[in-house]
C-alpha cells in the first residue's frame, strides 16, 4: 500500500507574497513546492497569523489551481509574539498534540524554508523530537532567466537524532510526565528503579521491539506493561488495543484456539470462528504473562507469528496477519527453562530485545512509604471512604515493612492487601495500633514457609556428620540458623541485613554481606553453595 503524503509549513508572508498574473513570474516557496512533478502532495497545512488570512486565502486558491489533487487545510495558531520563542513554540506544540498521525500510512514533512526563523527552528525542535513523526523538507529559488516559473531546489533532511544534545524545557516536563506514567505517579527513590524507568520510557517511544520484563511474584509486571501502552498511546498514536492474558491460565487444545483463533468447526465446540488474542492485539500491544508457561506447540506459533506477522489459526488453510508489539512478562528463569527443555531458546532470542528486571519490594525499601500513600489513595478511590493512619500506627506500621525481616513474599500483592484489611477495619476511617498489630501479625505468619527444615537437617544438607562432630553444640544452632536466612535469602547482602539489622547500627562500617562471608568461611561453606 502506497503511503499518502503530507506537508506542514509555515505561511511566507514575504516570500509567498505576490499579487496579479505575473506572481507566477516570481518564485513562492508554499506554491513552487505544490507545483513539483517530482514530489506529489496529498495534504497541505499551511500555519499562519490571523492578520495574514487574506494573504493565506490567496495561496491556498493557488495551490487549488496549480494541483487540484492537493486538500489544502489553513491552520490559523494564534501567535501573537512571531519572533518570540516562547509563544511560537506552545502554539506550534499544542497544534502537534492535537494531530492524529499515522506513520503507517502517511510520510509527514515539515517544510522548514517560510516562516520566521523563529518558526523554522520551533519546526525544527518538533520534528527532532518526533512530536511530528517525519522529516524536514529546505526548498530554495531557481536560477536563471526564466527562473520564476521554475520550482527551485528541493531537500529532504532526515535528522540524525543522537547530534541534537539539548532539548527545550518542554521536552524535559514530558519527559518527567511519561517516567510518572509509567510509575503510576509513584514519587519513587530507589536509584536503580528509577535508572530503570528512565531506559523503560526511552525504549517505550522508539522501539517496537519486544520487551521481556522479568521479576518476583507481584513486583508489578502487569502493572508496568498497561502503562507503557498508555504511553505509547498518548504519544506514538497507538491505536490498537492492550491484551493481556496469563499463559499459566492455558492448557490444552483452547491455548492454541486462544491466542492464535480457530475456524468454526475445526473442533467439537468450535460453533463459530474465533479471531484469537494476537489478531485482537493488531495495532496495539499483547502482554503475554508468565510466558514460560506456554506449551512447545504455542511457543512454535509464536516465533512465527512474531518473525513474519502472520500464523495459521486452529483449523484454516489460510494465513492472518496481525501487527502489534509484545510485552513478555515471567517470574522464572528462561535460560533455565532452555537447559530442561521447556522453553526455545530461538523464541526467548526474539522476545529478549529489551529486557528489565524488576525489583522485589523488599530491595525498595525506601520506596515503601510513597507506595504506602499511593496504596492509601487507590482504596479511596475504590470504596470512596477516605482513609488514614493515626501518627503512631504510621510510624509502627513503616517500621516493621522497612525491616529487612520483612520478606514481603507477595511484594505489592502483599502491600496493597494489607492496607485494604486494615483500612476496612479502621473505626471512623483512622487506621489504629491495633489494626497494624494484628496486620503484622497476619504478614508473618503468611511468610513463614509451611515446612521448613529443622536445625539438623540444615546443618547435614552441607555439611559431613565428621564437621558438624566438630562445631560446639552451642554454636550449632547458630549456624543452622545462618544458614536457613540464607536459603531463603536472594544475596549475600540480603542475608546479611536480615542476620546483623541490630549489631548494624552499632558499627561504622556495615558490609553486612561481607561480615556473613567471613562467618561462613570459618566453616568452609559459601553462600553461594547455600
Amino acid at each position: 500500500m502506497n503511503k499518502s503524503t503530507t506537508v506542514i509549513g509555515f505561511l511566507g508572508t514575504n516570500l509567498d507574497s505576490a499579487k496579479g498574473k505575473s506572481r507566477w513570474q516570481n518564485w513562492r516557496p508554499t506554491v513552487g513546492l505544490c507545483s513539483r512533478e517530482d514530489f506529489l502532495i496529498d495534504r497541505y497545512e499551511l500555519l499562519y497569523e490571523k492578520q495574514f488570512s487574506d494573504l493565506a486565502a490567496e495561496v491556498m486558491t493557488d495551490i487549488r489551481q496549480i494541483s487540484p489533487e492537493t486538500e489544502v487545510i489553513g491552520r490559523e495558531l494564534g501567535i501573537t509574539k512571531p519572533w518570540d520563542l516562547e509563544d511560537v513554540f506552545s502554539h506550534l506544540y499544542d497544534y502537534f498534540k492535537s494531530l492524529h498521525t499515522d506513520p503507517s500510512k502517511t510520510n509527514y514533512y515539515a517544510h522548514i524554508t517560510t516562516g520566521t526563523h523563529i518558526a523554522q527552528i520551533c519546526l525544527f525542535l518538533l520534528t527532532e523530537s518526533q512530536h511530528l513523526p517525519g522529516k524536514l523538507i529546505q526548498t530554495g529559488p531557481p536560477r536563471g532567466r526564466s527562473a520564476g516559473v521554475k520550482p527551485g531546489s528541493f531537500d529532504i533532511i532526515d535528522l540524525d537524532l543522537s547530534k541534537y544534545d539539548q532539548l527545550a524545557s518542554r521536552f524535559h516536563e514530558e519527559k518527567a510526565a511519561a517516567q510518572d506514567i509509567l510509575k503510576s505517579g509513584i514519587p519513587t527513590k530507589n536509584r536503580a528503579f528509577n535508572e530503570l524507568i528512565e531506559q523503560i520510557e526511552i525504549v517505550a517511544l522508539r522501539s517496537e521491539a519486544p520487551i521481556l520484563i522479568t521479576g518476583p511474584t507481584g513486583a508489578g509486571k502487569s502493572q508496568l506493561a498497561e502503562k507503557i501502552f498508555q504511553l505509547r498511546q498518548n504519544r506514538c498514536g497507538v491505536e490498537g488495543n492492550f491484551v493481556e492474558i496469563n499463559c499459566a491460565t492455558l492448557r490444552g487444545d483452547m491455548a492454541m484456539s486462544t491466542l492464535f483463533g480457530h475456524k468454526k468447526g475445526s473442533f467439537t465446540g468450535a460453533a463459530s470462528d474465533r479471531p484469537g488474542l494476537l489478531r485482537e492485539a493488531n495495532g496495539g500491544i499483547l502482554f503475554l504473562d508468565e510466558i514460560g508457561e506456554l506449551g512447545g506447540d504455542e511457543q512454535a506459533m509464536l516465533l512465527r507469528a512474531i518473525e513474519e506477522g502472520k500464523w495459521l489459526p486452529v483449523g484454516s488453510d489460510t494465513p492472518v496477519k496481525s501487527k502489534f508489539q509484545l510485552i513478555a512478562g515471567t517470574n522464572k528463569d528462561l535460560r533455565e527453562r532452555i537447559s530442561d527443555g521447556t522453553f526455545r531458546d530461538d523464541l526467548l532470542a526474539r522476545i529478549n530485545t529489551w529486557t528489565f528486571k524488576l525489583p522485589s519490594l523488599s530491595e525498595r525499601p525506601e520506596d515503601i512509604a510513597p507506595n504506602i500513600e499511593y496504596e492509601l489513595s487507590r482504596h479511596t478511590e475504590t470504596s470512596g471512604q477516605s482513609i488514614r493512619f493515626n501518627k503512631e500506627a504510621y510510624e509502627e506500621f513503616l517500621k516493621f515493612s522497612t525491616d529487612p525481616k520483612s520478606t514481603w513474599a507477595g511484594n505489592f500483592r502483599d502491600l496493597n492487601a494489607a492496607i485494604t484489611r486494615m483500612a476496612t477495619l479502621a473505626p471512623r476511617g483512622r487506621i489504629r495500633s491495633e489494626e497494624v498489630d494484628a496486620e503484622q501479625e497476619r504478614l508473618t505468619e503468611s511468610w513463614k514457609r509451611p515446612s521448613e527444615p529443622d536445625s539438623k537437617s540444615n546443618l547435614t544438607d552441607h555439611l559431613t556428620e565428621k564437621e558438624i562432630e566438630a562445631i560446639d553444640p552451642f554454636d550449632q544452632p547458630q549456624l543452622a540458623n545462618v544458614i536457613q536466612v540464607c536459603k531463603s535469602s536472594k544475596s549475600i547482602s540480603d542475608a546479611g541485613r536480615r542476620l546483623f539489622s541490630v549489631s548494624r547500627e552499632q558499627r561504622k562500617s556495615k558490609n553486612d554481606g561481607d561480615r556473613l562471608r567471613k562467618y561462613l568461611a570459618k566453616f568452609n561453606l559459601q553462600f553461594e553453595d547455600l
